[in-house]
């Protein structure tokens, strides 16, 4: 009786595991359909306010929003405003000629925090007034913040739970020596 039930918790945990493993991320979390300026396009000057457009509305709570130059100086000014589905910030005339980054980190309805950057690049240069240097210098073009993905602890604690239970199982008593 006692194997059985060893071999069906084993089991157990090992279809548990492989559930986790075979299951993707949900798809449920907001994502961008569009920017002012659009992703990738060119412009002769730049926008008073930039924004970014996702397929749902979004929580209010602590957005960020800010436009980084090819000088690697904020050109954003003032806190990022959300207006249901939209995030945006004032920019204002901008400077140098190039590439500039739009970084956002918004509240899905969710509740999951969604980040990310959309890029536009200036043609003409403007004479705005540029802000601080941006925290970490330097523009990405990924939208990943580069952590460990929340799987790999659930599969780690999944693991450590299910060896726990074969150990107490199997290995947590002697039986004691005949002779």
């Amino acid at each position: 009786m006692r194997r059985a039930l060893t071999g069906l918790v084993a089991l157990g945990s090992l279809l548990f595991g492989i559930g986790l493993l075979g299951a993707g991320n949900a798809a449920a979390h907001s994502t961008p359909t569009g920017s002012v300026p659009a992703d990738g396009a060119t412009v002769d000057s730049g926008p008073a306010r930039v924004s970014v457009s996702f397929n749902e509305a979004l929580q209010t709570s602590f957005p960020s929003l800010t436009v980084v130059g090819p000088d690697d100086n904020l050109w954003s000014k003032g806190a990022p405003a959300v207006d249901g589905n939209t995030v945006s910030i004032e920019v204002g005339e901008l400077g140098p000629a190039g590439k500039y980054t739009i970084a956002y980190r918004v509240t899905s309805a969710d509740g999951h925090p969604v980040s990310g950057t959309r890029t536009f690049t200036l043609s003409k240069p403007g004479a705005g007034t540029p802000g601080p240097k941006a925290k970490g210098s330097g523009n990405s073009d990924g939208g990943d913040s580069g952590g460990v993905p929340v799987w790999v602890f659930i599969v780690g604690a999944a693991v450590l739970f299910g060896g726990g239970l074969v150990f107490a199982l199997w290995g947590g008593r002697r039986k004691p020596r005949q002779g």
